[in-house]
């Protein structure tokens, strides 16, 4: 018998009630994703964090007593294992910077929180970025200004293997269409994955697409 699916436990912090409210009717509508908890700022959202255990903590970014900027430092300090989200009003290119800085996998705006949040989500839980076009943009200006101050890009420290699987990991395929596509398993996969996250001093998916795009293995 096929076991059902465990649903992915999301904490959702945010200040205002009514908004709270919205997004975990759209959350609470998805199979898989479930509301275990609201904080209504960071320090409570920590707090909470703590308690519930929850899988992915969605953060509004302008919040009392600790920001959401400032709560997702700390989260990842305490629980580097949580996915978060920033979830907010402001198309801002340095929140959206220190947001990825901070530790958070996604940032989504709450002008199209119903058409992107859920897909954000479930990207997060596979270990995903989700980037709204004009943080695109602004990833992409932020690499073309690099090149322009003269800044050296990093020098070649992966093998040619290393080099392949990190390519397909930027495009966006999973480790088991990697898998498939190098005719290699999905171990060996992983083992590439976590030997160029070591050697590249980075965290995860994301980062390592950011690399990709500063050595020119894939197009911004």
């Amino acid at each position: 018998m096929v076991q059902p699916e465990t649903p992915t436990r999301i904490l959702l912090a945010d200040d205002h009630a009514l908004v709270r409210r919205g997004v975990r009717l759209i959350l609470d509508a998805e199979p898989g994703l479930t509301v275990v908890g609201e904080a209504g700022d960071g320090a409570q959202a920590i707090e909470m964090a703590r308690a519930e255990a929850p899988d992915l903590v969605i953060l509004d970014i302008a919040m009392p007593r600790l920001t959401g900027l400032q709560a997702a430092r700390e989260l990842s300090r305490l629980q580097p294992g949580v996915r978060i989200l920033i979830l907010t009003m402001y198309d801002n290119e340095q929140y959206f910077f220190e947001a990825l800085s901070a530790g958070a996998c996604g940032y989504v705006l709450k002008s199209v929180a119903d058409r992107d949040l859920v897909e954000a989500c479930r990207a997060a839980m596979r270990d995903e970025p989700f980037i709204y076009p004009g943080a695109v943009s602004a990833l992409i200006r932020n690499y073309l200004d690099r090149v322009r101050s003269g800044d050296r890009l990093p020098a070649r420290t992966l093998t040619d293997r290393e080099e392949e699987i990190l390519k397909l990991v930027a495009e966006g395929h999973t480790s088991q269409e990697i898998a498939d596509l190098l005719f290699i398993s999905i171990k060996t996969v992983e083992r590439h994955r976590a030997n160029m996250l070591q050697k590249l001093g980075l965290r995860d998916r994301l980062e390592l697409t950011r690399y990709a795009i500063r050595v020119g293995l894939i197009e911004p």
